[in-house]
């Protein structure tokens, strides 16, 4: 088999050059993002002196930064000083979008009670902060408060449970992205304002069911373009163990 090309970062995203002296937090982020948003092409092999050279990192950072880019499944390690990004497939999508569903639709049932009139205000506040970025079409901006909103939905299952569901949607995000799995937003508007006024009426069943038709949503359209003919019997049987009502969004 015909090892991969070096990988080349994408001609219309913007570089981020990491300063001397930035922390292993910071490289990774840099280079998480670079990732997550496909500047640096899946299935790829690229050099760790590519990388120091093009991000402007140290050594001894990026190598710390790409073990728990490694961790995280995001790049391999092979030979010759080089890693390779992590391919895009649709049995790691569907293991992504498995996890995903199970986790958030405990989470926001634990999290629901919980919830009080300062969250619902700073859910109210996301909402309308993300209609004001979609507005002037800024994309980038609009990552903050949409990232907020769901997290405060689940965050009372504790930072662990939480943080696990911040990072499998990041990783759902790289494939929406590849493939262009893009739901209008006056859909996106509608499903958060379904999500939030059924957590509004303390109404936990209905809450993770408005939850997971909302992830449930864009799965066939990645997978439309990943695997057309993709079996969906393991994400079924996981809609039905957690939000049985979501069932109707995969067609």
């Amino acid at each position: 088999m015909t090892s991969p090309a070096p990988a080349s970062l994408n001609a219309n995203a913007p570089t981020p050059k990491i300063r001397d002296g930035q922390s292993v937090a910071e490289v990774h982020d840099h280079l998480r993002t670079a990732i997550l948003h496909g500047e640096l092409e899946p299935g790829s092999n690229v050099s760790l002196a590519h990388l120091a050279d093009t991000f402007g990192a140290g050594r001894t950072p990026l190598r710390e930064a790409l073990r728990l880019l490694q961790r995280e499944g995001l790049v391999i390690a092979v030979a010759n000083r080089q890693v390779r990004i992590a391919t895009l497939t649709a049995a790691d999508f569907e293991e992504i979008s498995i996890a995903r569903l199970a986790l958030a639709a405990v989470a926001i049932r634990i999290t629901v009670p919980t919830l009080t009139s300062a969250d619902f205000a700073a859910l109210e506040g996301c909402m309308a902060q993300m209609e004001h970025y979609q507005k002037v079409g800024d994309q980038v901006g609009l990552r903050l408060p949409h990232r907020a909103f769901h997290h405060t939905l689940v965050a009372g299952a504790g930072p662990r449970v939480s943080g696990a569901i911040g990072e499998l949607t990041d990783h759902t995000e790289r494939y929406r992205l590849r493939f262009g799995a893009f739901v209008s937003w006056d859909d996106r508007r509608a499903e958060h304002r379904a999500i939030l006024d059924a957590a509004a009426s303390d109404d936990a069943d209905l809450a993770a069911e408005r939850l997971a038709e909302h992830y449930v949503r864009t799965i066939p359209l990645v997978f439309g373009v990943l695997d057309p003919d993709h079996d969906f019997g393991r994400l079924r049987t996981t809609i039905r163990a957690v939000a049985p009502g979501a069932g109707a969004a995969l067609h």
